[in-house]
This record gives structure tokens, sequence and C-alpha cells, in this order.
């Protein structure tokens, strides 16, 4: 079995091929993401109709790993997500922390970062 930093590794480098199916691989059936400050995401049917939501407007991803660190099973990786929306572009600075189960399945996933970068860049 990957290590928890190779597991979120794979899972950052993922989204460059906008998959849906793929991303939800990495994903435990109860698996809550919070993309702060927003309501979380909670269980699989939630997970994917966010991501989703995401993916059906981004015509690119790339998301820059700038620093990574684990300790036991929590997975704080800090990162830019450079990404398209048709002719618009943001490289968004953040920081994941991950919470991973025993079998190495993305258990609750927190993201902080600027929305106003975002807003800014998309508007």
């Amino acid at each position: 079995m990957a290590t928890p930093i190779e597991t979120i590794t794979k899972f950052c480098a993922a989204w460059a091929n906008l998959s849906t199916e793929e991303l939800m691989e990495y994903f435990a059936e109860d698996g809550v993401y919070y993309n702060m400050p927003g309501t979380p995401w909670e269980g699989s049917e939630a997970v994917r109709a966010g991501i989703d939501g995401f993916l059906k407007t981004w015509t690119k991803t790339e998301w820059e790993l700038l620093n990574i660190a684990a300790n036991g099973n929590t997975v704080i990786a800090e990162r830019v997500d450079r990404t398209d929306m048709g002719d618009k572009h943001v490289d968004l600075p953040c920081v994941g922390v991950f919470e991973l189960d025993d079998d190495g399945k993305i258990k609750i996933w927190r993201d902080y970062f600027d929305m106003g970068t975002f807003v800014k860049a998309m508007s």
C-alpha cells in the first residue's frame, strides 16, 4: 500500500486528468470534503457532485505541490492550483489537510484558500 504522502501526491496530480471517476477512487465511501468556508460535502454522492461541479467548468488544471508533510495518516499539502475555465485563469494558493483511513482512502479533506483570489481571477 502507498504511504499517505504518496497517495495525496498522486491525488493532486490526478486532477490534471479532469476525471471525476478517477478522483473518486481516492475517497472512502463516507468521505467528507470541506471547501472552506463552504458547507461540507458528506458521503460519496455529495463529494462526486461537488467534483463534477468543478470539472464541468474547468478546461485545464495542474496542482503544484510546494510542501507536503505527514503525521501518521494525516497529510498537509501546500499547493498552487493553476486552473483554466475557458479564457479565465487562476493561480490559487491553498493548503489541504487530508485524513486517510486505514485503507489509504481520503476520509476527510479540508482545503483552505482565499476566495477573493479566485473570484477576482474569474470575474
